[in-house]
């Protein structure tokens, strides 16, 4: 109403900019990232860097599910085309080439890693044993879930948990089925594994059960 009545309005014209809604895996479509634009027009073919992910958008879907070529400031829309899913919160922008988007991606990803790489951990299994120590020990663990808003919730709450003995450590945190280099990734950072609405596959269970 304030924005009517102001005669507020937003930048059409360029390219769009915004932030990530919600973010989750289907089945047969892959990543489906719901964003808002805020500014600029996002269309069908564009390429997006949205957090640590990029890729060209492939189909544009308004609220009722139709497929749209091009969207505006102020309106949400489902798109596919992401190489992943990328956290709720995070902005997105269309970048001017497929290049540009891919290294600053990966630049996110890397210093995201290292973040979550910063921190000594302890297994599960010599946790106790190390109680007798005075420093806090860290508690590694991976956590999967169907869609990000429910992991974003997960990871809050177990961030939150603790005391002087011990803390949970987050090291890794994504989107879908328990995969392969989920396990493997586990294995080597002795963590252990949460899945919220999800399941390990054939190869990961192999790697967990060994």
């Amino acid at each position: 109403l304030q924005a009517e009545m102001l005669e507020l309005t937003a930048v059409h014209s360029g390219p769009a900019q915004g932030v990530v809604i919600e973010s989750k895996l289907e089945k047969g479509r892959g990543p489906v990232a719901t964003l808002l634009v805020q500014e600029g027009t996002l269309s069908q073919g564009d390429i997006v860097v949205a957090g640590e992910y990029f890729g060209r958008v492939r189909a544009l879907n308004d609220e009722h599910g139709e497929n749209i070529r091009s969207v505006g400031p102020s309106t949400p829309v489902e798109i596919l085309g992401l190489d992943g899913t990328p956290a709720a919160g995070d902005g997105f922008m269309v970048a001017k080439d497929e290049k540009r988007a891919r290294e600053v991606a990966a630049f996110r990803r890397n210093k995201a890693n290292e973040e979550r790489l910063a921190s000594p951990a302890v297994s599960l299994d010599n946790l106790l044993e190390s109680f007798g120590n005075d420093e806090p020990k860290l508690l590694n663990i991976v956590v999967k879930a169907d869609v990000r808003g429910s992991l974003e919730a997960i990871v809050s709450s177990l961030n939150d948990l603790g005391n002087d003995e011990v803390k949970v450590n987050i090291v890794l945190s994504g989107v879908g089925a328990i995969s392969e280099s989920d396990a493997t990734y586990a294995v080597a950072s002795e963590a252990v594994i949460f899945g919220f609405n999800v399941r390990a596959d054939n190869p990961a269970k192999k790697i967990i059960e060994k």
